[in-house]
């Protein structure tokens, strides 16, 4: 299998962010690339990087899911804000339009807080090109698979499923899968996106809500009492074209492997009974029990299991990295999964 990774994506680097209203040391950086780098090298994989961080064909890709005005307030927004009297080193919205806004403002703090939904995203001024490079490794990945190859891995970091059409958050600033599941879908009539991370993937179900061509599911941890708390309800199916082709299975907080397990069968089905031609893996390792974020209480043997039943699919697949944060047992968990998909 090969595997993908920018070294650019090192740009990507914010020192900290909120946790419950403290600054707190953030655990979205390079050191993530370190360790999943280990786990690969233990699975007996090395890493290729993108001949180009950024391209115009980039570009496209990312404005079939991202709208222009996202992907242009990323690019400008840096050297905006700096450009205020007083203002931080970091972009960091004061002011959020909760509950939806009329009025999409002018102004470069409205419209930090228009796109950045929470404070886990603080922008840099090289921020956007780590991004850039962590979407190219998703892009370099699913060329392989569009180009004819069983299976590719994308090391990504900042992951990107909780970035929608034009909102960050949760780390994440352009959505990865999705741009995998888009690129797949430039030979592949149904591409559906299978998400194992612990958090809910929020962004890409916002993205695909309204079609049918790309299906999404997602297990979890329950947002009831668990970020991103306003998305991820076993009763969001789809819309419009879409309704059916959305499946989201929370679990209970603290849930452990077994538990997982038994929801990553049954999405298994729900994606099966869909007959994609083409699947994308988000893959996270956050449900680890050991996990900074600890939401459920994952062994890290169990991704062995996660990897075996994935590659059971027997489909063209791309595996996006996506959560999963510095621990000792970081790397073992992805060697774990690699151990499993390629056995």
């Amino acid at each position: 299998m090969k595997c993908f990774y920018h070294p650019d994506q090192a740009l990507y680097a914010p020192p900290t962010f909120l946790l419950r209203g403290q600054p707190a040391p953030s655990p979205e950086g390079p050191v993530r690339a370190e360790l999943l780098t280990q786990g690969l090298a233990t699975a007996g994989l090395t890493l290729s990087a993108p001949a180009e961080a950024d391209s115009p064909t980039l570009r496209k890709r990312l404005e079939q899911i991202h709208t222009p005005r996202y992907l242009t307030f990323l690019d400008t927004i840096y050297a905006r804000w700096q450009a205020l009297p007083n203002a931080a080193e970091v972009v960091a919205p004061n002011i959020h339009p909760c509950g939806g806004g009329y009025h999409y403002p002018r102004h470069p703090i409205g419209q930090a807080g228009w796109h950045l939904h929470d404070m886990a995203c603080p922008l840099s001024a090289t921020s956007f090109q780590g991004a850039l490079a962590s979407a190219a490794s998703a892009e370099a990945a699913a060329e392989e698979v569009l180009n004819g190859a069983p299976t590719a891995y994308a090391l990504c970091r900042p992951p990107g499923h909780h970035a929608g059409p034009e909102r960050a958050g949760g780390f994440c600033l352009l959505n990865n899968s999705a741009l995998a599941a888009t690129v797949l879908r430039e030979r592949f009539a149904k591409v559906a996106i299978i998400d194992v991370d612990l958090h809910h993937g929020n962004g890409t179900q916002d993205i695909f809500y309204h079609r049918s061509d790309v299906w999404t599911g997602s297990l979890h941890a329950d947002p009831s009492d668990f970020y991103p708390f306003f998305w991820g309800g076993a009763d969001e199916e789809g819309d419009e074209e879409g309704v059916g082709a959305n499946v989201n299975l929370p679990l209970p907080v603290g849930s452990d492997g077994d538990v997982y397990l038994d929801a990553l069968a049954v999405l298994i089905d729900h994606l099966q009974r869909y007959e994609p031609d083409a699947v994308v893996v988000a893959l996270g390792l956050d449900a680890h029990k050991d996990d900074p974020l600890a939401g459920l209480t994952v062994e890290t043997e169990a991704f062995i299991e996660v990897g075996k039943r994935l590659a059971a699919l027997a489909l063209p697949m791309v595996i996006v990295q996506e959560g999963g944060y510095p621990t000792e047992h970081l790397s073992a968990n992805l060697a774990a999964f690699m151990q499993g998909f390629t056995a």
